[in-house]
């Protein structure tokens, strides 16, 4: 069976396990029809903004951490032989997943951003109010997604939301004067991104039975999977064209975003890095043309503190990697570290 998304690489090496593979595929195709579905309205409106960004395609990267999680709680796993994922678990996939595509729509209304996933933003298209009240409609349609799925579901889900909405909080405001900046912007991380997939982990682990055990190290694991992948978009954003990502190249620079390697170039420069400081200037001066931000990325990714910046991108995969220790080998385990990797090598 066809599904519209490109397993990652790492996770598409489970087509050598042909049973595996195909629950892994099946489970997504019906995930990717069941989207689809959560999303039909009978205003004409609200379906064609709810729909703007699904249509667009996407990673799916949490629904299948959702689905790979629950495979793990199945006795079969180290051979493979893993049944398709349960009702319940591919709702949790969608939920989850609405879940973040709704809040992809109130981001780029507070970024201001051109453009997501190739096709020009909601808000672009429409308006601030209509992108806003079309992420707020796929809210609602995850909660009541989620809300047959019993109390610890929805807790979760519940809590996640709040770490969702404090992370952008914290984004918005900005480090308090005390604050560490890296490490207000990590906690950013953690709440807007990681969280997701944290909870995405748990979730997929939880509804397929899996021990207590088991949904803390798929918690972690998410948790810092969602890490690497959100540091690793970060520093793509200065190093990739639009060609590669689907978002115009240094929209956070443009938006004064500070993310890793904007961060790394100030404590360079606090440092006493010249050359740090020579780009800073471009970083910190007019932004408003093509050119001026085209010249600040190209200094910013011409500077030593990318590889830095994916040093320290490497150690949450790392981390991620180490979360899966306690688990017995199987395909999937090798599924899992191999994305990990991947999270911190590609280049979109």
């Amino acid at each position: 069976m066809d599904i519209s998304i490109s397993l990652p690489p790492g996770i598409d090496a489970l087509q050598k396990h042909d049973k595996l593979f195909e629950a892994l595929v099946t489970s997504l195709a019906k995930i990717e029809e069941d989207l689809a579905e959560a999303l039909v309205y009978a205003d004409g409106l609200a379906q064609d903004t709810t729909r703007h960004l699904l249509d667009a395609g996407g990673k799916r990267v949490r629904p299948i951490v959702a689905v790979l999680a629950s495979m793990l709680a199945d006795e079969n796993v180290t051979t493979g032989q893993v049944a398709e994922p349960s009702d319940n678990v591919r709702d949790v996939a969608v939920a989850m997943e609405l879940t973040h595509l709704a809040t992809l729509y109130h981001d780029d209304v507070m970024d201001e951003a051109d453009q997501r996933r190739g096709v020009p933003a909601a808000h672009q298209q429409w308006s601030n109010s209509i992108a806003i009240l079309a992420g707020d409609l796929i809210f609602a349609k995850a909660s009541a997604v989620m809300s047959a799925l019993g109390t610890r579901a929805v807790q979760e889900h519940a809590k996640t939301f709040e770490k969702l909405v404090l992370g952008q909080l914290w984004e918005t405001v900005g480090p308090e004067a005390d604050d560490d900046p890296l490490e207000h912007y990590l906690r950013v991380i953690d709440g807007k991104t990681a969280s997701l997939l944290a909870t995405s982990a748990l979730l997929g682990a939880l509804m397929a039975g899996g021990s207590d055990e088991l949904i803390e190290i798929t918690a972690a694991y998410g948790g810092n999977v969602g890490m690497a992948f959100q540091l690793a978009d970060d520093i793509i954003d200065v190093t990739s064209t639009s060609d590669t990502t689907g978002k115009v190249q240094g929209t956070d620079l443009k938006e004064r975003v500070p993310t890793l390697p904007i961060l790394m170039l100030r404590q360079s420069a606090a440092e006493g890095d010249a050359e740090a400081t020579k780009i800073l200037g471009l970083v910190d001066g007019p932004l408003d043309t093509d050119e001026q931000v085209e010249a600040a990325v190209r200094a910013v990714a011409s500077h030593r503190v990318i590889d830095e910046a994916w040093e320290l991108t490497g150690q949450w995969a790392d981390k991620a990697i180490a979360a899966l220790d306690g688990l017995a080998d199987s395909p999937v385990k090798t599924a899992l570290k191999h994305f990990a990797q991947y999270v911190v090598s590609r280049d979109a």
